[in-house]
């Protein structure tokens, strides 16, 4: 019986608080231990010096696991913890226009729209018409369509242009192509960096060794000379 298939930590039984009057006990590595009365089942945890949990508590009769119960909580929690900060939060970032938006405002804006994409969030594109514009609002839905178009290859329409008071939004979402496509270029560079990392710590080749110089012959004044004869 694996863990994980426990209850939740506040909804999980432990050893007297378990009512049924037997059980089937599951071992600390997982060996099955039978079908023991509870208070054979409370006595072998005691003797592991752990817990008996109860993970499956529907079953006839309930299934009970001998573990650390307070380590398996710290596990737990640790893994919540882990998965909230891997995580992606998507958030609405809003962009405005006007019907008649300048080049240049223009532009800056579809950079953003772009950016808000490649951080997997979406974007509202919104269009604001002031005075007797109400009465053009063909130029908004212009507006809307040419982003549409400039977005084509990042995004995908999740909610189509239209009226809402003296707006005209749409809502983009990120294409899942292209974000495959940068998990895949973060995975290529992120293997990249690796293999260059490795390359660096590996110890460089040594040279070859040279062979040991000949000794040089001795000259005639370096030879050495014979012993003086002693004269009588």
């Amino acid at each position: 019986m694996n863990p994980r298939d426990t209850r939740s930590q506040r909804d999980a039984r432990t050893n007297r608080r378990i009512k049924a009057r037997e059980v089937r006990v599951v071992g600390p590595t997982g060996e099955q231990l039978g079908v023991l009365p509870i208070d054979q089942a409370l006595a072998r945890a005691q003797a592991e010096g752990m817990d008996l949990v109860e993970v499956s508590p529907m079953a006839k009769p309930p299934v009970c696991k001998i573990m650390d119960y307070g380590r398996f909580k710290y596990l737990e929690k640790k893994k919540q913890n882990e998965a909230k900060k891997k995580q992606v939060v998507v958030q609405l970032k809003e962009v405005k226009l006007r019907p008649r938006t300048e080049e240049h405002d223009y532009d800056v804006k579809v950079r953003k729209i772009r950016e808000f994409l490649a951080e997997s969030n979406k974007a509202r594109v919104t269009v604001t018409f002031r005075g007797r514009e109400m009465s053009h609002r063909e130029l908004g839905q212009k507006v809307l369509q040419r982003v549409i178009e400039d977005m084509k290859d990042v995004a995908v329409i999740e909610a189509a242009p239209r009226m809402e008071g003296r707006q005209m939004f749409m809502i983009l979402a990120p294409n899942p192509k292209m974000l495959q496509a940068q998990r895949d270029r973060a995975r290529a560079a992120e293997a990249k960096g690796a293999a260059a990392a490795a390359g660096a710590a590996s110890p460089a080749p040594q040279a070859a060794a040279q062979p040991a110089a000949a000794p040089r012959p001795e000259t005639p004044a370096e030879a050495p000379r014979p012993p003086a004869v002693e004269q009588q």
